[in-house]
């Protein structure tokens, strides 16, 4: 099953994002569950990383649950907010 992650930063998390990105990185690189894809979101501007999407393709939402918790971004306190939610691809353009 896909699941949606939606993560926003504390408000001026930037540098402490910057910080622990190549941890970041490393963790979904080793990643249990399956990345389906993931990118920064960003402010109005267009400029300034504001937090995280993630779709991941796993068995349970515990296991979701799991990945997130286990995220740098996430025990460190980039995060401020992590919501978790099923998803299903309707439209596909690629």
């Amino acid at each position: 099953m896909l699941f949606a992650v939606h993560c926003l930063d504390h408000p001026g998390a930037y540098p402490l994002r910057l910080e622990h990105y190549d941890a970041h990185r490393a963790y979904l690189a080793e990643a249990r569950v399956k990345l389906v894809l993931s990118g920064p979101l960003l402010d109005e501007s267009g400029n300034t990383r504001i937090g995280s999407l993630l779709v991941v393709e796993a068995g349970s939402l515990q296991e979701v649950q799991a990945f997130s918790e286990g995220d740098p971004f996430r025990r460190l306190d980039v995060w401020a907010s992590v919501r978790i939610h099923g998803y299903i691809v309707a439209i596909d353009n690629r």
